[in-house]
């Protein structure tokens, strides 16, 4: 792993958080700049929705990046809710039932996802052992 990919595997947790933080507020305070760009929704309720959760999940990961407590468990939540939120976009943009505009977003989380597995396997090279101190 090159010194720039390690920094940025180190990094993950304050990007991913970063990123949620954003795109979990956005339909909260505008809908309508989140509607241009993402397309008129239904169920406008169901955007704030899944905005909050993304919110809570940003926030808890700044919160532990900052206090050195991304624990394995953390790690997982991170990756795998990155990685739903990728497979969500990707099947509904095949579909047509979203806007393509959303392989955007697929594309960053899927890149924050093999973050997560890079900073994994980088924290096993170093023999972390996982209690979120690394």
């Amino acid at each position: 792993m090159l010194v720039g990919q390690r920094n940025l595997s180190e990094r993950v947790g304050q990007l991913q958080g970063g990123y949620f933080l954003v795109t979990g507020i956005w339909p909260l305070v505008s809908r309508r700049t989140f509607e241009a760009l993402t397309g008129r929704k239904a169920d406008y309720w169901l955007a704030q929705t899944v905005g909050v959760l993304v919110l809570c999940i940003g926030g808890v990961l700044l919160t532990a990046d900052r206090h050195k407590r991304l624990t394995p468990e953390l790690e997982a939540l991170a990756a795998s809710s990155a990685a739903a939120l990728a497979l969500v976009d990707l099947v509904f943009v095949l579909r047509g039932r979203i806007r393509r505009t959303y392989l955007l977003d697929a594309a960053l989380e899927t890149a924050l996802a093999a973050g997560w597995v890079a900073r994994r396997r980088l924290h096993m090279q170093k023999g972390f052992d996982g209690s979120g101190a690394g």
